[in-house]
C-alpha cells in the first residue's frame, strides 16, 4: 500500500474517529496522557508570545496531567486543553486538530501512531486530479492521428 492511499479523505475520516475514540477512551478511564502533534495547526487562545511560539519545535509533546488533564477536552475536530508556557508560565488554551496528533503516549508506551495528514482537502484534490487526467484523454483522443498511434499498441 502506497503511503498516499494513506492520506487519502478516506483514510483520515477513519483516523479522525480512532484518534477521537482512544483519548475518550483515555477521558473514561481518568488516565493521564501525552499527545506528540504537529504545532503548525495548533492554535492558542491567546496566542502565545511570539518567542515562545517559535521555541515550539515542529512536533510538540504535551503531556497531559493534573491541570491540563483536568482541563481537557474533546469533540469531533479537536482536543482542547489549558497549558503554561515558558520560565513564565504563559498560560493558554491549546486547541489541537484531531488528524495533527501524531502519537498518543500512556507513560512512555506510544498506543496510538497516525501518519494521516493534516490536509482536509485531499480527497478535492485527488478528485480535480482524476478530472483532469480523464480532460487530457479526451483531449488526446479528440485529435484523429492520435487515435490511431493509441490503436497500433
Amino acid at each position: 500500500m502506497s503511503i498516499e492511499k494513506l492520506r487519502s479523505s478516506t483514510y483520515q475520516e477513519l483516523m479522525k474517529e480512532h484518534i477521537l475514540a482512544t483519548i475518550e477512551y483515555l477521558f473514561n478511564e481518568s488516565q493521564e496522557f501525552g499527545i506528540a502533534c504537529e504545532t503548525s495547526t495548533v492554535n492558542f487562545e491567546p496566542n502565545l508570545p511570539t518567542e515562545l511560539r517559535e521555541s515550539l519545535p515542529e512536533v510538540t509533546l504535551f503531556m497531559l496531567a493534573n491541570y491540563s488533564f483536568e482541563t481537557a477536552s474533546i469533540d469531533a475536530h479537536y482536543i482542547s486543553f489549558e497549558a503554561g508556557f515558558g520560565a513564565e508560565n504563559f498560560g493558554a488554551l491549546v486547541h489541537i486538530p484531531l488528524l495533527a496528533v501524531k502519537q498518543v503516549f500512556v507513560e512512555e508506551y506510544p498506543i496510538l501512531i497516525n501518519v494521516s495528514s493534516v490536509e482536509e482537502d485531499n480527497g478535492e484534490k485527488e478528485e480535480v486530479v482524476e478530472k483532469e487526467a480523464i480532460n487530457s484523454m479526451e483531449a488526446l483522443l479528440n485529435n484523429p492521428e492520435n487515435a490511431k498511434l493509441l490503436k497500433r499498441k
